[in-house]
């Protein structure tokens, strides 16, 4: 589930809370899961990934990473972002564009004292995305490190919160002859636009 603190009154948040709690009646599986596009500049090369969001705050929305894995390289690099959400039992896909940013330590504080220490052995061994000799002796690490689990305690510097802010929704509707719906919302300065897309 995501942790929704506050809504603003705003159309698009107001229609992807609706939406969201639709979903999450229906018991979609993985709700969380929001697909995030990243751009690296240096190289020119694009990249995707399912990360769990955790929190919607107004229009902050947070999720948790390795602030040395390849996305944050990525987000350093350019801060825009595109971010997708599909749940099934509603056959609905929600479409953003936002500027990303690395979340407030208060916040990456608060997650992490509320997570297992389970998790967070996880978060302070791995080094997130670089290769290793096989999937055995990535256990065995672990395993290892679970045996000192109290030194656990304090979130290492390397992880944490990243934040991005919407700019752009996209609500598609699925429908079985393909006539789908979409509606866009663009920020405007201040203002929220609303067009409707074709199929």
């Amino acid at each position: 589930m995501i942790e929704i603190r506050r809504v603003l009154n705003d159309v698009p948040y107001i229609r992807f809370n609706t939406i969201y709690k639709k979903a999450l009646d229906l018991k979609e599986g993985n709700i969380e899961a929001i697909c995030i596009s990243s751009y690296n500049k240096d190289i020119s090369e694009v990249n995707s990934r399912f990360v769990n969001l955790k929190y919607i705050d107004g229009d902050r929305w947070t999720f948790f990473s390795n602030y040395n894995s390849p996305k944050a390289i990525e987000f350093k690099s350019n801060q825009n972002i595109a971010a997708v959400f599909f749940w099934r039992t509603i056959n609905t896909q929600i479409r953003i564009k936002g500027k990303i940013f690395k979340s407030s330590k208060e916040i990456s504080d608060e997650h992490y004292n509320l997570r297992s220490q389970e998790k967070n052995a996880l978060a302070y061994i791995s080094n997130q995305s670089e290769t290793i000799n096989s999937y055995e002796m990535v256990i065995s690490k672990y395993e290892d490190a679970l045996k000192n689990k109290d030194k656990f305690n304090q979130r290492p510097n390397h992880w944490g919160g990243y934040t991005f802010t919407p700019y752009y929704f996209e609500f598609w509707e699925g429908h079985n002859s393909r006539v789908n719906k979409r509606d866009v919302y663009l920020l405007n300065g201040v203002n929220w636009k609303h067009s409707v897309l074709q199929p």
